[in-house]
C-alpha cells in the first residue's frame, strides 16, 4: 500500500480521524462526572441540631447558599419542637435571601419569622432574631 506524502509539521490523515473520537469521549466522560456531582449528598440523620446550623453557617460562609439553605431546612424538618432552632433556622434562611438581594423571599422570611413573636410561646424565643429581623426588614423597606 502506498503511504501519503506528509509535510512536516503536518498530521497525517489517520491521526486526525483518532483524534475527533478521542476529543468526544473526553468532553462525553467530563459532563457525565459533572452531571454525577451536581446530585447534593443525603445530610447525615445522626447530626443534631447544632450541627446541622454549623454546617448550614460553614456552607454560607463559602457562598454555597444551596447547601446552607438545605442544612437549615434540615433542622426545620427534623426539629419543629424546638422554637429556638427553628427561629435560627428560619432568620439564616431569610438572611441568605437578603445577601443574594432577593428581596421579596428575604422580606417573607423576616415577616414569617416576627408572626412567631406574635405568639403565646413569644417569650420563649430569643430576642435576637427579632431585633435583627425588624433592622433587616426597616433597610427593606428603605431601599423600596
Amino acid at each position: 500500500m502506498a503511504s501519503l506524502p506528509i509535510n512536516k509539521g503536518q498530521k497525517s490523515p489517520l491521526a486526525h480521524c483518532l483524534l475527533v473520537p478521542i476529543l468526544l469521549a473526553l468532553v462525553s466522560a467530563g459532563l457525565f462526572l459533572a452531571s454525577c456531582s451536581s446530585v447534593p449528598a443525603p445530610i447525615p440523620e445522626a447530626l443534631g441540631p447544632s450541627e446541622l446550623l454549623q454546617k448550614g453557617q460553614d456552607y454560607s460562609e463559602r457562598n454555597n447558599y444551596e447547601e446552607a439553605i438545605r442544612y437549615y431546612q434540615a433542622v426545620l424538618d427534623r426539629f419543629s419542637s424546638d422554637l429556638t432552632y427553628i427561629c435560627t433556622a428560619d432568620y439564616e434562611i431569610a438572611f441568605i435571601h437578603y445577601k443574594q438581594k432577593r428581596m421579596v423571599e428575604a422580606e417573607a422570611g423576616f415577616r414569617a419569622l416576627l408572626k412567631r413573636y406574635e405568639s403565646p410561646d413569644a417569650a420563649l424565643l430569643p430576642a435576637q432574631f427579632r431585633v435583627l429581623s425588624e433592622k433587616l426588614l426597616a433597610k427593606i423597606e428603605q431601599a423600596k
